[in-house]
């Protein structure tokens, strides 16, 4: 095994979720391929970047409309690094995106937490650098 390549986000709708992804967080749209019956492989991903890539997944039954935005039971979904926080906060702040906690510093690093439309919650983190 070499590394974690996609995260499964399920989401209303793929139009919603490219929206806000690429649209608001400025995520690149990596791939966007029709794979037919209304179903589709979307992979959005932070921009410059190689590693994991979110791939939006429609949901297609109760069950996982029920799962959209819970997907961590209420935790913290996922975390993006940044090299430069102050920027990067405020252009979620410029962009209207949902704050939810207030920006604090831990021994980790510098930490916000903002909301998707969805529901899930994402850090926002610069990591402490260690010399």
């Amino acid at each position: 095994m070499r590394s974690i390549a996609l995260v499964a986000l399920v989401v209303p709708s793929y139009e919603e979720a490219i929206a806000f992804y690429v649209d608001v967080l400025g995520f690149e749209l990596v791939e966007d391929t029709d794979l037919g019956d209304g179903k589709r492989w979307v992979r959005v991903r932070p921009p410059g970047t190689l590693g994991a890539a979110l791939l939006l997944a429609r949901a297609t039954s109760d069950e996982q409309a029920a799962a959209i935005g819970h997907q961590a039971g209420g935790r913290v979904f996922l975390f993006i690094e940044t090299e430069d926080f102050w920027r990067d906060y405020q252009s979620l702040v410029d962009r209207g995106v949902e704050l939810v906690r207030a920006t604090r510093r831990e021994p980790y690093g510098t930490v916000a937490v903002f909301r998707d439309p969805f529901g899930n919650l994402f850090d926002l983190l610069e990591p402490t650098i260690d010399s």
